[in-house]
């Protein structure tokens, strides 16, 4: 019975479009920690983690050991979209597949070069696709966002940030926190709360309109916005207008 409840609720949950919940899925179903690097042993490891075979695609995310963040969200993505393909809400061919795994690129170069770039990378990407909206309030925020976080105003060339899912709005020992899931320093995979305050921008973007993938096929082969932000500072004001934030 609980299997048969779960399944109806699942399905309810694909009508509905609710594309969140299936991201939150896969989240719980990404391994702990493993340590986190952005080396080449790191990046390698993400690209034997999916792979294209005569059998269809494989997404060993525990492959992907040690990870960083934008590799991690990537993971949980492309999970989502596993998911989607299997349930008939969207139909991706091999050619397409073959365009969203994740290889060596520069940023701004293709799907995962887009996702992994400086600035608004996931924004910018749903921004050209079209997967869904982008915006920077916390009220309007639910879990299962994906969220780039900028912690200082620096965009680009001296930029720190990080790519992660939102879980929620909390507080801890009363100051008001953000909780996300992604790869963090210094374990790995899990999750993260982190004052409120020490976060000085966030974009959100929320999966919505999966079957845009389609469109994969018009999508330039380099972002330039994205590529030149490893050598150049861009504004939040740039990001948020590359990426269509309200």
């Amino acid at each position: 019975m609980r299997l048969i409840l779960c399944y109806f609720l699942f399905t309810l949950v694909l009508s509905a479009g609710d594309f969140n919940a299936i991201v939150l899925q896969q989240i719980a179903r990404m391994p702990q920690g493993g340590g986190y690097a952005t080396t080449t042993e790191a990046h390698d490891a993400l690209s034997r983690s999916a792979q294209l075979t005569d059998a269809g695609v494989q997404l060993r995310a525990e492959m992907a050991q040690p990870s960083y963040c934008s590799g991690a969200t990537y993971l949980v993505f492309l999970k989502a979209l596993g998911v989607l393909q299997k349930s008939g809400s969207v139909t991706l061919t091999r050619a397409q597949w073959q365009a969203l795994m994740p290889k060596r690129l520069g940023d701004g170069e293709g799907v995962w070069g887009r996702w992994n770039a400086n600035g608004p990378g996931t924004p910018r990407l749903f921004h050209e696709l079209g997967l869904g909206r982008n915006f920077t309030s916390f009220s309007k925020a639910r879990p299962g966002d994906f969220l780039k976080i900028f912690w200082t105003e620096a965009v680009g060339l001296k930029e720190r940030g990080h790519s992660v899912v939102f879980l929620g709005l909390e507080e801890v020992g009363g100051v008001p926190s953000v909780r996300f899931w992604s790869s963090n320093k210094p374990g790995g995979y899990g999750e993260k709360s982190v004052p409120a305050s020490k976060i000085a921008h966030a974009i959100f973007s929320r999966f919505e309109f999966p079957e845009r993938l389609q469109g994969l096929a018009s999508l330039p082969a380099r972002d330039v916005y994205l590529a030149n932000l490893l050598r150049k500072e861009s504004s939040i004001a740039e990001a948020l207008r590359m990426s269509g934030a309200k």
